[in-house]
């Protein structure tokens, strides 16, 4: 009998349910935020008031930069699959990786042409090439830079320089009045000038800004962590597999209940601490609550009827990408001044209720779609033109 080597890695359903739930979380998020346009209702009852803090509260307990890491870890592991794929059809797909971020500087322009604050894809399409630059290394190197990474070094060299030079201060970047010219020509409503401010302006302000909080060493760290994943098979459902998602969530619970403690007591007043080790205890205790999201996730998926009631984010995690683009073109229509203009009248209450009534169509066209083909329309192109110039995959 004449044996056939697999040519390509299963799909992991678990996967695709989680990249789902993160752009759920996302949209969520920049719903309750107006898609980073803060103009809210002047005058409303008070106990509007308090569901609406209830609202704010809850959504950003659970979501706010937790939803970000999981789309960061879940790109690590994206690429691991595509490396493999290629690898087990003797390529090297390092190259043509570097071409697919390439094209999502693309999507990323187009995302942010509608997203004010910027685009977290230009950093995944700038950090990207992390990947690359280890993806013939061993786990253990890859694991040591990815601790590296994580502990953010440029923070603490911040900090412990200043504890010797009262005069050392942080480099200005200048990102506060590029977001005051950004949220102006917001508010004017001229829908053409609004494109370009945000696709130059808003882009270098959303990177500067990244630089500054840090972001750029927490999404180099977050990538090599879901490649890591990957290679250690941690989202197949095995015995060992679920030791570890077990291990993690204990880990995660008991490093946030330590963690988020000692960020709160360094938090505060614009002091060096609170702008440097603050900063990195932030992250810290949001990458623990993070590993506590993920792992109850996986943990939870490998029970039927979890999964049951959890298809729907399979179907919105497989089009992650055409998602996470259509829901700021759809956030602007309706919340800002060339739109609907229904920000001014909208709390958190309501923002979240229309948040969840986009998540349902979204959900509906996936389906829909996904029915009739094999990938959603913009996973598609993107697919299309990282193989161009290939006749097979």
């Amino acid at each position: 009998m004449q044996t056939t080597l697999p040519t390509k890695t299963p799909r992991i359903e678990a996967v695709d349910a989680l990249r789902g739930f993160a752009v759920m979380a996302i949209l969520l998020i920049h719903s309750v935020e107006h898609f980073i346009f803060p103009v809210y209702p002047v005058e409303q009852p008070g106990w509007l008031d308090v569901l609406n803090q209830g609202v704010f509260s809850v959504t950003f307990s659970l979501f706010a930069g937790k939803a970000y890491a999981i789309f960061a870890l879940l790109f690590g592991f994206t690429f691991y699959i595509q490396y493999t794929n290629q690898q087990l059809k003797g390529r090297d797909f390092g190259p043509r990786f570097l071409w697919r971020l390439l094209l999502l500087l693309g999507f990323a322009t187009l995302n942010a042409a509608f997203f004010p604050a910027g685009d977290v894809l230009l950093l995944f399409a700038v950090v990207g090439t992390v990947l690359v630059i280890v993806r013939k290394w061993s786990d253990k190197a890859v694991l040591a830079l990815a601790v590296i990474l994580l502990l953010q070094p440029v923070e603490w060299f911040h900090y412990v320089r200043s504890q010797f030079d009262s005069s050392y201060a942080l480099p200005d970047l200048g990102v506060g009045p590029m977001y005051e010219t950004v949220a102006e020509y917001t508010k004017a409503g001229d829908f053409w000038n609004f494109i370009w401010g945000n696709v130059t302006l808003g882009q270098k302000a959303s990177l500067l800004w990244a630089v500054g909080a840090g972001r750029f060493l927490q999404t180099a760290g977050l990538f090599l962590l879901g490649l890591l994943l990957g290679r250690r098979q941690l989202f197949v459902a095995t015995e060992e597999s679920g030791r570890f998602w077990v291990k993690t969530l204990i880990v995660g619970a008991v490093s946030f209940g330590v963690l988020y403690p000692l960020y709160v007591l360094v938090s505060g007043p614009e002091t060096m601490a609170a702008r440097t080790v603050g900063v990195v205890l932030d992250m810290w205790q949001k990458l623990a609550f993070t590993a506590v999201l993920v792992a109850s996730f996986v943990l939870l998926y490998r029970k039927e009827a979890f999964r049951r009631r959890t298809t729907a984010l399979r179907f919105y995690g497989r089009m992650s990408l055409t998602n996470y683009v259509s829901q700021s073109i759809l956030g602007a229509l309706i919340y800002f001044p060339f739109g609907l203009y229904l920000a001014p009248y909208c709390g958190y209450a309501a923002s979240l209720l229309i948040g969840l009534g986009l998540l349902v169509l979204q959900v509906l066209f996936c389906r829909w779609w996904l029915s009739r083909h094999k990938q959603g329309p913009l996973e598609a192109l993107w697919h299309k033109l990282t193989w161009l110039g290939l006749e097979k995959r």
